[in-house]
C-alpha cells in the first residue's frame, strides 16, 4: 500500500489527529468494492485501524451503520469495535480487521471442507442476528435498532427483482421484451415475491456474503451490516451458500443447512419457533435463490452499465447458472425461465 500524499487534506488529518490523540500515523487507501463508502487503513506505529468515509450523518441513534452494529453487539454478534466517530464529516473509526476474507479462506484450501470450520462460525453469527437479536423488541431496542423499520416486503422484493430485469436483460443484454413477455414477468416476480413476504421474518443481514465475513485471529467478524432488515431467513441462507464469489459444492451447502437447522431446533422452545418441514424450508430456500441472484445478476450488470466497471462480469454466468437450476424445479416459474432461455441469456459470455 501507498500512503496518501497531498491529497489526503490537511481537514482529514485534523480529525484523525483528534480521534486518535496524536499526529503521528499515515492513511493508506483500501481497495473498495461495490459500496459508494470509502476506507482507508490509519496505522501509527505497531497499531491500525480502519477509517469508513461516507455521508455526514446525526449521531442520534438512528443511522444505520451505528444503530445495527450496537443492536449486534449487545447480542454477542462479532462485529467491529467503534473507536471513535465524528459525525460532521461522515467520519467512523473502526477496529482494524485485517485483509483476511472468508472468501480467501475459502479459496486458499485445496479442499472445501477445509473451510468448514469458518463457515460454521459464519453460521454461528447469522442464528445470533435471526434469533437473539430478531426476538429482543422491547419498545427501546425497536426505536432504535433500523433493522426493525424496514423489510423485504413485496415492494422491495419486487424492486430488486425488477432491478435484475433493467440492467441485465433490457441494458446489458439488449433485448427486447415484448409485451407478452413483460406481463408473464411482472406475474412471475410478482407471485415469487408474495410467497417470500408472506414468509416469517426476522433480522436479515442482506449481503451476507463471503466478502461481508472478516476472519482474525481465526474467529470470523461480521461488517457490511447497515443495510439489515426484516426478511426470511432463507435470504441470509442464500446469499452465503450460493454466494456468487465462491463455487461452493451442494453437499457442502446441504451440510451447512442440516447445522443452521440444528441450532435453530436448539432455540425452538426459547423463541416458540415453529418447525417447518425441510421440504417446505428447501422449497422456500430455492424460491429465494432465484429472486436474490437474479437481484445479483442485475447488480453486477449495474456496475458495468452505470460506472463501466467489469469486474463483477465474471460472476454473471456462474450467478445465471445458479437461477437457471432454481428455476427448473418449479413448474410454475417455468415461462420466467423460457424467457430468459429463449434470448439466450444462460449461454452469454460476459
Amino acid at each position: 500500500m501507498t500512503p496518501l500524499g497531498p491529497e489526503a487534506s490537511a481537514e482529514l488529518t485534523e480529525t484523525l489527529g483528534a480521534m486518535l490523540g496524536n499526529f503521528n500515523f499515515e492513511i493508506f487507501p483500501l481497495a473498495g468494492d461495490a459500496s459508494a463508502r470509502r476506507y482507508f487503513r490509519v496505522v501509527s506505529g505497531h497499531e491500525s485501524w480502519v477509517l469508513m468515509s461516507w455521508e455526514p450523518f446525526t449521531d442520534d441513534g438512528h443511522y444505520p451503520f451505528l444503530s445495527v452494529r450496537d443492536h449486534f453487539a449487545k447480542h454477542a454478534v462479532a462485529v467491529p469495535t467503534v473507536i471513535a466517530k465524528a459525525p460532521d464529516k461522515g467520519l467512523v473509526l473502526l477496529e482494524d480487521l485485517g485483509d483476511l476474507t472468508l472468501e480467501r479462506k475459502f479459496w486458499e484450501n485445496q479442499s472445501q471442507q477445509m473451510a468448514l470450520p469458518f463457515y460454521r462460525q459464519t453460521i454461528d453469527e447469522l442464528i445470533k442476528m435471526h434469533y437473539p437479536a430478531s426476538f429482543d423488541r422491547n419498545a427501546q431496542a425497536q426505536d432504535q435498532c433500523t433493522a426493525f423499520k424496514v423489510a423485504f416486503d413485496v415492494e422491495k422484493l419486487l424492486w430488486e427483482m425488477n432491478y435484475g430485469r433493467e440492467h441485465l436483460l433490457v441494458k446489458l443484454c439488449e433485448i427486447k421484451i415484448s409485451e407478452v413477455e413483460r406481463r408473464e414477468l411482472d406475474r412471475v416476480f410478482l407471485k415469487i415475491c408474495e410467497l417470500l413476504h408472506a414468509e416469517p421474518k426476522f433480522i436479515a443481514h442482506r449481503d451476507y456474503h463471503s466478502r461481508n465475513v472478516m476472519i482474525k485471529l481465526g474467529k470470523v467478524r461480521v461488517i457490511d451490516f447497515q443495510d439489515a432488515r426484516m426478511g426470511p431467513v432463507q435470504y441470509d441462507l442464500v446469499s452465503l451458500l450460493r454466494d456468487s464469489y465462491v463455487n461452493m459444492e451442494e453437499p457442502i451447502a446441504r451440510e451447512l443447512i442440516g447445522y443452521y437447522l440444528d441450532k435453530r431446533h436448539d432455540l425452538q422452545a426459547t423463541y416458540k419457533l415453529d418447525d417447518p418441514s425441510l421440504e417446505k424450508f428447501m422449497r422456500v430456500y430455492e424460491i429465494q435463490t432465484i429472486q436474490r441472484c437474479f437481484k445479483a445478476c442485475g447488480s453486477f450488470a449495474s456496475f458495468f452499465n452505470l460506472r463501466s466497471d467489469t469486474r463483477y462480469l465474471k460472476y454473471l454466468g456462474p450467478t445465471l447458472q445458479t437461477v437457471k437450476r432454481s428455476l427448473q424445479t418449479f413448474d410454475e416459474y417455468r415461462s420466467f425461465f423460457d424467457i430468459l432461455s429463449d434470448h439466450g441469456v444462460f449461454e452469454r459470455s460476459f
